[in-house]
């Protein structure tokens, strides 16, 4: 989930400025109303101004009820899983079968990890139960033709996983990177 992953930087963001906001007030003694020694809130008329009004109460506890809400979403989303775990495989006649992810993702991994050029590969299943998807993370030999491993990666791989799941498209997402080497010592 990419979008996640940018709502938990902004998060870490905003909650990171009120830190260092805080922490420049208390450091600085900064105090808006009054000089350095004067109390925050200093008359008692200012401080049960706000008490007195009856809509005050209901806006705070409605925006404390939105942002435990909206903790809760963000703690909810944090403890989903990303991998699919299992995918419903059509048999044909009227029922379904169930295939495991790990399965799934181990034949494609080593199917994918045989084709000349790739050192190695991880494979991520993702979506839903009816409609998955893969992510392909290959990891390339210096020797390596990119377009030659992608390639046999979309023809005979995904082909071959398409078929023995029975899924009418099972789309992928590939991502290379060339494994590093050393330079050859020429003497």
């Amino acid at each position: 989930m990419r979008t996640l992953g940018v709502v938990n930087r902004i998060l870490l963001g905003i909650f990171g400025l009120l830190l260092l906001a805080a922490g420049a007030v208390l450091l600085t003694g900064f105090r808006p109303l009054g000089g350095r020694h004067a109390p925050l809130l200093a008359a008692r008329t200012r401080r049960l101004h706000w008490h007195a009004e009856g809509w005050w109460w209901w806006a705070v506890m409605a925006g404390l009820a939105v942002c435990v809400v909206l903790a809760l979403w963000w703690l909810l989303a944090q403890l989903r899983r990303s991998r699919l775990a299992a995918v419903e495989v059509d048999t044909g006649d009227g029922a379904y079968a169930v295939l495991r992810g790990r399965a799934l993702e181990a034949a494609v991994a080593a199917e994918t990890g045989a084709v000349d050029g790739v050192a190695s590969c991880r494979v991520a299943l993702r979506g839903r139960r009816g409609s998955p998807s893969l992510r392909v993370a290959m990891e390339l030999e210096p020797h390596a033709v990119p377009a030659d491993a992608l390639a046999a990666l979309a023809g005979p791989v995904l082909t071959h996983a398409r078929t023995s799941s029975g899924l009418p498209a099972l789309p992928a997402e590939a991502r290379l990177k060339v494994s590093s080497h050393r330079a050859a010592r020429v003497t």
